[in-house]
């Protein structure tokens, strides 16, 4: 008779690179089956490379899905489904943080296409993802949801536009709703706000702007996908299962919420 826990499904939208695919990597070593999905081809392809050489390809599942198209969002989670089970961890991750020439545009100089582009992604495609996976949660009585949101949300955003601001600020909102419905349903719904990651939204490491990040954290350094990606593979084990709600600031001390 076989007494080991059943394997849990893990999800991680943008899991193909940076923060999502940490993520991907500690939810595998942690004994999860994962399935992430981005946008780019070429990432896709090499996350599922790389994770299936680690962790055994019966274990990975990766695709290309916009969360802009929600057939093809409908149709990852339904292929999720049939391979492995319904998921039992849930990782929005995905956004898109817009730059010209690398600098934010200023408020009244953002487009409207822009604006709503980056809410369908950051919020809407979040919103879609969980109004796919909560109720199958609740429904066997276990669930993990994780929200990434953002310091530029916590603090006064220092180069985030504002678009990705509120977008992030308004997964915040998304939590207290999805605690309010699904709690006592043993299924818990939190928020992990990573201030400055060395991702490819970060700046280059020899400009000012990475400089002038430094020196704000007290830590001394830029944080590492893996200081995120640790803390998500924790809220999704059972020891983490009376932390629902919470918003997680993990900046090295650059913005302390006292």
């Amino acid at each position: 008779m076989n007494n080991d826990p059943p394997t849990k499904t893990s999800i991680v939208t943008g899991g193909t690179a940076g923060i999502g695919l940490a993520c991907a990597e500690h939810l595998l070593a942690s004994g999860h089956r994962v399935a992430v999905f981005g946008t780019q081809m070429a990432r896709v392809e090499k996350a599922r490379a790389d994770l299936s050489h680690k962790f055994g390809t019966e274990k990975v599942i990766a695709e290309a899905v916009d969360l802009r198209e929600r057939d093809a969002l409908t149709a990852f989670f339904d292929h999720v489904e049939r391979t492995w089970s319904s998921p039992d961890v849930l990782v929005c991750n995905a956004g898109l943080s817009p730059k010209h020439e690398g600098k934010r545009l200023k408020f009244d100089a953002i487009p409207l296409a822009e604006w709503n582009d980056v809410l369908a992604v950051n919020l809407t495609g979040t919103l879609l993802c969980c109004q796919r996976v909560a109720p199958l949660m609740a429904r066997k009585t276990f669930g993990r949801i994780i929200l990434i949101g953002s310091i530029a949300s916590r603090a006064v955003p220092r180069v985030a536009g504002a678009s990705y601001v509120a977008s992030k600020a308004a997964l915040a909102g998304m939590t207290k709703s999805l605690v309010n419905e699904y709690a006592s349903c043993a299924v818990t719904i939190n928020l992990i706000a990573p201030g400055n990651i060395a991702t490819e939204m970060m700046a280059q490491p020899d400009s000012a702007l990475y400089q002038a990040a430094i020196a704000r954290i007290p830590a001394g350094r830029i944080g590492r996908p893996e200081d995120i990606a640790a803390m998500v593979a924790f809220l999704s084990s059972d020891q983490a299962e009376f932390i629902n709600g919470a918003i997680i600031d993990i900046n090295g001390g650059e913005f302390l919420p006292l």
